[in-house]
């Protein structure tokens, strides 16, 4: 008789440990907590950027650079940087395309893609310093002035594109555009944390 009384117990504090253990593994207690690429990346929707654009704009040179952040402020820090080069490489492309259409153009659209080239470029001359020094800043978490940075740099590459008009334009404007999105959303994120 006790040992059928031993065992019940027995029995029903196993019973209570695997509904505890069942509990706790189904609120995430004990669960490890997410990533901060995968935290942030989740919740700039209200931004209008999606973690997939997030992730793919923030990992895509360097994902090791990225996957290691200790923390959201090295993030921001991140995407600002990835803004200033990105923008250095798409000014870089334009100077170079044109130079290749140093002659005189063929015909008057020619010229008139070529007018637009020239005042993208001019667009890109006066956001590469800017975006430098946003980058400096949100390294220094100086946030605010940063922020407005690239809330006027997302507009650099539709610009562009409205200008060059049915020029081809380089890709990097196009990864321009989709790189000052994301950093705005991580320093705007950040400014309003």
């Amino acid at each position: 008789m006790a040992m059928a009384a031993t065992s019940s117990a027995l029995l029903g504090a196993l019973l209570l440990l695997s509904l505890f253990s069942a509990f706790a593994h189904c609120s995430g207690a004990g669960a490890s907590p997410a990533a901060p690429l995968d935290q942030l990346c989740g919740s700039l929707g209200s931004f209008y950027v999606t973690p997939e654009l997030c992730t793919s704009a923030l990992c895509g040179v360097d994902a090791s650079a990225c996957r290691s952040a200790r923390g959201t402020p090295e993030l921001a820090a991140l995407a600002t940087r990835l803004a200033a080069a990105n923008a250095t490489a798409a000014k870089a492309s334009l100077e170079s395309a044109l130079g290749h259409a140093a002659e005189p153009a063929a015909s008057a659209a020619d010229a008139e893609a070529t007018k637009g080239m020239r005042s993208c470029l001019q667009l890109y001359a006066g956001a590469v310093p800017a975006l430098r020094w946003a980058a400096r800043a949100v390294a220094a978490g100086r946030y605010r002035g940063a922020r407005e940075v690239l809330d006027a740099a997302q507009y650099v590459a539709s610009g562009c594109a409205g200008m060059a008009g049915e020029a081809a334009l380089p890709s990097e404007n196009d990864r321009f555009s989709s790189m000052a999105i994301v950093a705005h959303a991580v320093v705007a994120s950040m400014s309003t944390a």
